[in-house]
């Protein structure tokens, strides 16, 4: 895979900036916050074809909170080397942004990508009814990483490989 290697030290420092973020704007507004990133294994965790799906995520994200007349107050975006991220301050309630997104993760092999968390008003995560399959195997994905079941140049070609297929179909359209 192509693009920059970061460190842990650089994810980890990315996470803490993050959970700064989402805490600040749930604060500022009183009200549930998306968190968009892309689940990318490995030390690259962005380049073009990764920003061009992150876009995608994005663009999926504000039509479906415009289809349900879901209010936006704030975007806030970054683009880094430890990956692309997004942060919208929404006008509803965390439960049915949950349905909304966990909707958009599995609409299509794209979506196994996007790691999209919803933090309610107390900063606590909602967790999805279902497991997330892993992208190799179909288990249960947290079981998948936390054995090591497969390697990072594994996951990575599998990424690669979704990615060319959803990229080149969504050219299409």
């Amino acid at each position: 895979m192509q693009g920059v290697e970061v460190g842990i030290e650089e994810v980890l420092m990315c996470r803490e900036r993050r959970v700064d973020i989402q805490n600040e704007m749930i604060k500022k507004y009183n009200i549930p916050l998306i968190s968009f990133t892309m689940n990318i294994p490995g030390p690259i965790k962005t380049n073009q074809q990764i920003k061009r799906a992150f876009d995608i995520g994005k663009k999926l994200i504000l039509e479906k909170l415009k289809e349900n007349n879901i209010e936006v107050l704030e975007i806030k975006e970054l683009d880094e080397s430890t990956g692309n991220e997004l942060f919208i301050s929404v006008d509803s309630t965390a439960k049915k942004i949950k349905d909304i997104t966990v909707a958009i993760e599995e609409s299509s092999l794209l979506g196994r990508l996007f790691d999209i968390d919803i933090i309610n008003v107390n900063f606590q995560k909602l967790s999805r009814k279902s497991f997330r399959k892993c992208l190799i195997c179909e288990e249960q994905a947290q079981e998948c990483g936390r054995s090591r079941k497969h390697s990072i140049e594994e996951l990575q070609n599998k990424v690669e490989e979704i990615l060319e297929k959803e990229l080149l179909q969504n050219n299409k359209k």
